[in-house]
């Protein structure tokens, strides 16, 4: 939870900073334009985040002339869209990834190490090394390369 989500103004303190009357948050929580969160009691604690949504809330309906259920509306809806952008964003990182993943190309290194190679790119047969000693210590599989026959 950032600082501005904190839920820690009460409804006299979100109205002052709005410069709205307490009963007014009260009526807009039921209208569900702006919903604060809960103490064990039941009393109301808004963020500054609520905060900024009163004064949008103030701004829509006194500055654009907007009533209180297209307010609602206007608010709802980009808060979906929000969150459709948040989701795209993480679809375009998956599929970036996996576009990624699908370009590589592995080879075994002189080590023995799988490395990634990059497209395109041609291992030579010199890049491949005969490790005799790791032969026998190690489970791994290990690639020769006979020397050309010298008549």
């Amino acid at each position: 939870m950032t600082h501005d989500d904190a839920p820690v103004l009460t409804v006299s303190q979100a109205a002052q900073l709005a410069g709205m009357h307490p009963q007014t948050l009260r009526q807009y929580d039921r209208l569900g334009l702006v919903t604060p969160r809960r103490t064990v009691g039941r009393g109301r604690r808004y963020s500054r985040r609520d905060v900024a949504r009163l004064l949008e809330v103030q701004r829509l309906a006194q500055g654009e002339g907007i009533n209180l259920a297209g307010i609602k509306r206007i608010l709802d809806l980009e808060q979906h869209v929000t969150t459709l952008e948040h989701r795209l964003a993480e679809l375009i990182a998956v599929l970036t990834e996996r576009e990624q993943a699908d370009e590589r190309v592995f080879a075994a290194a002189t080590t023995g190490d799988v490395v990634a190679v990059p497209r395109g790119r041609r291992v030579r047969r010199t890049e491949v090394l005969v490790d005799v000693e790791r032969q026998h210590s190690s489970g791994a599989l290990v690639l020769w390369r006979p020397s050309p026959r010298r008549d």
